[in-house]
């Protein structure tokens, strides 16, 4: 540990790493579609909240697709539907005073899907929005997207009575479980068939395979679990979308082993961490062993959460090349700002990664933490690795710790500046355990300054 010791050559790569981005951006480029509107009342959708509109989504997503594209329109009303699944070359465009909101019968959201849980293959009722292997799609709009969740519905299976779960019903704990010793033994994804019976949440939205992706303009609220998920996809940009939903794990946005990603002017008030960025968990993450890189992260608004920007747990195919700027985190119920979680049994590389311009209003725990002992801590053969970490002009108001940083002997967190930082009224300055290459400059916790001077 050397706090405070100037290390040659960080200004120029914290310069050289924010150069990149300018790449990154150049490659996320939103999907274009066709001049055609296809309305989905002209094909038997009512938007009185009660008729079932599952199979006209159905047909005007079919008859879209195999026009050659265009846009779908939910004009004004309440829209009660199961799943839709996308295909190519679509618009989903949810009019300022349309509400889709997905129906509580579980049975629509069968047959079973390829998707992931917590980061492992299985096959699952279908997230509420779905596609596989989809090319140009995307929601946008005014409008709201209501996942339809509550203490009666999907939130009991946590098994929290705070969420609607009584004491002898069914949760998901022995599912879960199951799914990752199938992973672990390598059982085929095929075989792993849970849906019906079984009490995994899916997802709200989770493109999944699929590329050149855009959601903006609309509210996503109440999901079953995660809210917005892609999984090995490409070229995703979301923009000014309002994710708000207080049930367990309620992500926001979890992109998941995901290859060039833009995140602006979003607003975030979730039961769980308002953005977490993943890589498949534990020897799924490795089987599939594709990392979720070169992701920008700017303009955002982060109130409840567990954590504002995190990164893991499911962290196994590993994180590179993050850059956040200009984001603010203001809640007491915002646990932590900036996290990373991982461990030995995750294992994976957590490298390049940016923080600029963060102003955290309000925070109930830590600003900034790295935990190797997230879970079952050091319980594992596959040691993480976590380096070339660079925050600058960071400005924080309260919370417990300022900067906590735990690794093992064997593996330290190494290469970390921060840089123009001011932390006012933190009850404990910094708690660092194992770390190499560590430099403030110009760093002020509580009024004091810590730098290389």
């Amino acid at each position: 540990m050397n706090y405070g010791q100037q290390i040659p050559g960080h200004e120029a790569e914290t310069e050289q790493g924010w150069g990149q981005i300018q790449r990154i951006l150049g490659q996320i480029i939103p999907p274009t579609f066709p001049r055609r509107d296809f309305v989905v009342t002209d094909f038997g959708a009512v938007g009185d909240g009660i008729m079932d509109c599952t199979d006209a989504f159905r047909r005007v997503m079919m008859a879209a697709n195999t026009a050659g594209g265009g846009r779908v329109v939910v004009p004004a009303g309440i829209y009660l539907t199961g799943p839709i699944h996308f295909k190519s070359n679509v618009n989903l465009y949810v009019s300022k005073e349309a509400t889709v909101k997905f129906s509580q019968d579980l049975e629509k959201y069968l047959p079973m899907v390829l998707n992931r849980f917590e980061g492992v293959e299985l096959y699952n009722y279908s997230p509420l929005i779905y596609s596989y292997g989809a090319v140009n799609i995307a929601i946008t709009g005014e409008g709201i997207l209501d996942g339809n969740g509550d203490n009666e519905h999907w939130w009991p299976w946590k098994g929290l009575t705070q969420y609607g779960w009584q004491e002898g019903q069914a949760h998901q704990a022995e599912d879960r479980d199951v799914l990752f010793a199938m992973a672990e033994q390598n059982v085929p994804v095929e075989e792993r068939k849970f849906g019906s019976g079984h009490y995994l949440r899916p997802s709200f939205i989770q493109f999944y395979n699929s590329k050149n992706i855009l959601i903006e303009g609309i509210t996503v609220k109440d999901s079953p679990m995660w809210q917005i998920s892609p999984v090995l996809c490409e070229n995703i940009t979301i923009d000014k979308v309002k994710i708000v939903g207080h049930g367990p794990n309620t992500d926001g946005f979890n992109p998941d082993s995901c290859k060039n990603i833009l995140i602006k002017n979003c607003y975030f008030n979730n039961g769980d961490d308002c953005i977490a960025i993943k890589s498949g968990r534990n020897g799924d993450g490795r089987r599939i062993n594709i990392p979720c890189e070169n992701i920008v992260i700017q303009n955002n608004y982060m109130k409840d959460g567990h954590g504002g920007i995190t990164i893991g747990s499911e962290i196994s195919g590993s994180v590179r090349n993050v850059f956040a700027d200009h984001n603010v985190m203001d809640s007491p119920n915002l646990d932590r700002a900036l996290r990373f979680k991982t461990n030995s049994v995750r294992g994976g590389i957590i490298e390049n990664i940016y923080f600029k311009n963060t102003t955290v209003k309000s925070i109930g725990e830590e600003i900034f933490i790295v935990d190797m002992d997230y879970e079952e801590g050091d319980a594992g053969e596959y040691t993480p690795i976590v380096r070339n970490i660079f925050v600058e002009n960071l400005e924080s108001y309260g919370g417990k710790t300022g900067i906590l940083m735990s690794a093992y002997d064997r593996t330290p967190i190494s290469n970390v500046q921060f840089t123009n930082c001011i932390l006012h009224n933190v009850e404990t300055p910094f708690v660092l355990k194992n770390v190499e290459g560590l430099v403030f400059k110009n760093v002020s916790i509580n009024g004091k300054y810590y730098d290389d001077v």
